[in-house]
């Protein structure tokens, strides 16, 4: 099945808890994964607030021949027509760790858009992660000043409002401005990154492969969601700073490559699934 098709279904889906047909219960090995070189993409969702795709798609295509280089348009999903699923997605994705990351004017925007452009990132090695996701940030400035009326990441399914996203913007260029790699990473995970969500006994990020980190999993014993996810962005931190290895044994926590998500997946980590301990 098509891989953007596969994301959309995931988003829809996650509203009424329905589990896909082709996401298979068994999870994928470590040699899998190995064997795989599975990497990963941004997929990012616009909606416009006219019945005409050109507006955006043609800011897009500027945008790719300036900087962006390596994303594209989806031209097969993209659509100069309503999407009515859009605010049942929207509703799923919505941040709900940043206060006021949405307003009911976001909800509504998502309500009344009238066309839909998807845009695809390039795969992306490991290394590179935290600059095209700077320059997926940067593309988001450039199609919200042409008119976006809103914007989802559909590879984790997380949305903002579009003054959050236009803080995330000027965060993300002041820390590129200043050669500062762990604020772009970081950045980029608030962006990009979907937490907390449930997995059984654990509460879980979604989406830190977009700047080349694996998963975190914090046992949910270990406080309420805020205090968890605030464990799951110092976890990130410290792999950052002081490599895997050490965060792993200064945590006592174990690196897994047992996916709930298919190698195939938008949401998969080929970077593996740090657990902390229970």
């Amino acid at each position: 099945m098509n891989l953007l098709r596969r994301a959309l279904l995931a988003s829809i889906g996650a509203v009424i808890g329905w589990k896909p047909s082709w996401s298979k219960q068994e999870t994928s090995s470590q040699n899998e994964v190995e064997k795989s070189s599975v990497t990963s993409r941004h997929v990012l969702c616009f909606l416009g607030k006219e019945r005409d795709l050109s507006p955006l798609s043609d800011a897009a295509t500027q945008a790719i021949r300036e900087f962006a280089t390596g994303f594209s348009i989806d031209e097969d999903y993209s659509q100069a027509e309503p999407d009515d699923r859009m605010s049942q997605s929207f509703a799923v994705c919505w941040d709900r760790v940043e206060a006021d990351a949405w307003s009911p004017a976001d909800e509504d925007a998502v309500a009344d858009h009238q066309s839909v452009l998807y845009i695809l990132g390039p795969s992306m090695q490991q290394a590179e992660t935290v600059k095209v996701s700077m320059l997926a940030l940067r593309l988001l400035e450039r199609l919200i000043d042409t008119g976006a009326v809103a914007v989802k990441g559909e590879s984790a399914g997380i949305a903002h409002g579009l003054d959050r996203w236009r803080e995330l913007i000027r965060q993300g260029a002041e820390a590129t401005k200043a050669a500062d790699p762990l604020a772009e990473q970081r950045i980029g995970r608030l962006a990009f990154a979907k937490r907390p969500l449930s997995v059984p006994g654990y509460l879980e990020s979604v989406g830190f492969h977009l700047v080349g980190l694996p998963e975190v999993y914090v046992p949910e014993s270990a406080g309420s969601e805020r205090q968890i996810v605030a464990i799951m962005d110092a976890v990130a931190d410290e792999i950052t700073q002081r490599g895997l290895e050490p965060t792993l044994e200064g945590r006592r926590a174990s690196l897994s490559f047992d996916s709930t998500y298919e190698a195939d997946e938008f949401k998969f980590n080929p970077y593996g699934i740090v657990r902390l301990p229970k």
